[in-house]
């Protein structure tokens, strides 16, 4: 079986071709600058042993209708495609970042899923409009397909309610659903499963602490499989320290802003999800940067990677005592599969609570599969778990196929 999987942003549209027999990629790649006078589509198809044919093209792309009909004309292409044509493809997996408590499982997509993702544009207004166009616009093209959302947010509703709920008025929740949603949701699920496996610990009282790290972070507390808390709240903005989301702050900030400064809600908004954490303490929201910046002794650097790190230490601490302990942190996503640093600085000085990071295992860069970066007597073990959220979307669209 063949399975589409996509991710449409409000500008750019990721893609990978999954043979589900083996799970193999047959094709991947990212259309990009959507809406722009100039577009930019990369795309790489990959044979039975891996090697890849990379294709870029520079062409007008207006919308994502126009972008996903260039996609299929590569995916069918006389020489370098992988299908002869789209009613090949089986399935299309499409994440959906906002499934508000309306889904709590990977849903086969009818008109009243679609109508209940738009209802959730209020709770991801810069994802679930683009994610539905995704979806529209691959019905159209992919007519023999079953459509399938994949939701960031269903991973997190198994938390209870003590964990969810804001201590606010009742009305809110009830009427207008004022909640802890959380994100990232397929990569916490798929990093704490691939951990639980590799630990030997199916079936048993798994306890793990999921740490994805990319220009948007989140952590998430794991027992047996299931989400039992995690950092981003009500949206995206809550929690760690980013690349540009400021993450925990004091609400009276936002009143003093817009009281004392006099601005505009949209303008804290902005403030505060496009110009604070990494970005404004340092100018630089690219981790690359503020480490090179961090080696020259960079005071602002310096400053910036402890309180980005701090942070994280917090919550591993938190999620320790909500757990009662932990089997495993696990490091993912681009920052933490690849920084060392910040890997040493939010694992270390944890040995009251039986972390043991061991240096020369957690220098190495990048791990290409799980990586253990704990002593052998720790007793809770730090890992590199490289994500795959597209192989989760896919693995998931198979499995609601029956």
């Amino acid at each position: 079986m063949k399975i589409l999987v996509i991710n449409a942003g409000s500008s750019s549209l990721k893609y990978q071709l999954f043979e589900m027999d083996g799970t193999q990629v047959l094709c991947s790649g990212i259309v990009e600058r959507i809406g722009l006078e100039s577009g930019i589509i990369t795309h790489k198809t990959f044979d039975a042993e891996g090697n890849e044919t990379k294709t870029k093209k520079e062409l007008p792309i207006p919308n994502h209708n126009v972008g996903l009909t260039e996609v299929v004309a590569l995916l069918t292409d006389a020489e370098n495609g992988v299908i002869q044509n789209t009613d090949d493809i089986q399935a299309v997996g499409h994440r959906v970042v906002h499934g508000g408590e309306f889904f709590n499982e990977t849903t086969v997509i009818t008109a009243e899923v679609e109508e209940k993702i738009r209802e959730c544009f209020q709770l991801a207004p810069l994802h679930n409009p683009a994610n539905l166009q995704g979806i529209l616009d691959c019905t159209k093209i992919f007519q023999k397909a079953t459509q399938v959302a994949v939701f960031d947010t269903a991973f997190h509703q198994t938390m209870p309610g003590k964990a969810y709920r804001y201590a606010i008025p009742t009305e809110l929740y009830k009427e207008h659903g004022v909640r802890v949603y959380g994100m990232h949701g397929t990569s916490h699920k798929y990093v704490s499963k691939a951990a639980i496996d590799h630990l030997g610990l199916e079936g048993k009282d798994s306890k793990i602490i999921t740490v994805h790290l990319g220009n948007g972070c989140s952590m998430a507390a794991v027992r047996n499989g299931q989400c039992i808390d995690t950092s981003m709240g009500f949206s995206p903005l809550d929690g760690l320290m980013m690349g540009t989301r400021s993450g925990d702050i004091d609400p009276a900030v936002v009143f003093f802003l817009m009281d004392k400064l006099n601005m505009k809600s949209e303008e804290v908004y902005d403030l505060l999800n496009k110009k604070s954490g990494m970005l404004g303490v340092t100018g630089d929201s690219d981790m690359r940067d503020i480490e090179a910046r961090y080696n020259e002794g960079d005071e602002v650097a310096i400053l910036a990677t402890h309180m980005y790190t701090y942070r994280i230490k917090k919550y591993i601490g938190a999620y320790m005592a909500a757990m009662n302990g932990a089997d495993a942190i696990v490091f993912t996503a681009g920052v933490g599969e690849n920084d060392h640093g910040i890997r040493k600085y939010a694992a270390n000085e944890l040995e009251g609570l039986g972390v043991y990071l061991d240096e020369a295992k957690n220098n190495k860069l990048r791990a290409s599969d799980i990586e253990t970066i704990s002593t052998s007597d720790s007793n809770v073990k730090v890992l590199i778990v490289p994500t795959n959220e597209e192989l989760e979307i896919a693995q998931q669209t198979l499995a609601v196929l029956g």
